[in-house]
């Protein structure tokens, strides 16, 4: 039986939609420390049954995808549009990528132009937005390359490791993508 589906087509990934035989895995990455303080989430508990049911719901409301390595399609992580408005031609990104050892591959900034070629070409969007910790610089750096910009910044409002950092809001428009490619 056919694993992923191939929605989004990229030169070394593609994004699939869900399967939900990977809840475990995604359980076991949403239970790492390394994935979720990036996340927001290290505080919160994901039990089996929990992603289970996150992940049945993420498909009827949210554009979720699988991020998958075409060689041997192997799933690396997950990315996602929240908060899809139409009407205003906006919405949230979010990204992870599950293993260590596949972070700082560039993995990140493929998916992300991936998912925002699809908003910009298929959903008609105008601006995608995302939020970032400021002790994360990879992801700054990755987001950066991708064309995203610092729109806003909520000081010191995070605590994580012993200490607050604060949020940092990066956005990007159609046009200035189109220009980026």
């Amino acid at each position: 039986m056919q694993k992923y589906f191939e929605k989004i087509s990229g030169e070394r990934l593609f994004l699939s939609p869900e399967n939900p035989d990977d809840a475990a895995l995604y359980t076991k990455w949403l239970n790492d420390p390394a994935v979720t303080v990036s996340l927001g989430g290290y505080a919160k508990v994901f039990s089996l049954p929990r992603t289970e049911r996150e992940m049945r719901e993420a498909v009827s409301r949210d554009h979720s995808y699988a991020i998958v390595l075409r060689e041997g399609e192997r799933l690396l992580g997950n990315i996602d549009f929240r908060d899809v408005d139409h009407l205003n031609g906006k919405a949230t990104l979010g990204i992870f990528i599950g293993e260590e050892a596949d972070r700082g591959q560039g993995y990140g900034a493929e998916a992300t132009r991936l998912m925002l070629n699809y908003a910009f070409t298929t959903l008609h969007l105008h601006n995608v937005q995302l939020e970032v910790f400021s002790n994360n610089a990879q992801a700054i750096a990755c987001y950066e390359k991708v064309g995203f910009k610092i729109s806003g910044r909520r000081r010191e409002s995070v605590f994580i490791e012993g200490g607050f950092v604060d949020e940092i809001y990066m956005d990007i428009l159609d046009s200035e993508f189109l220009r980026n490619e």
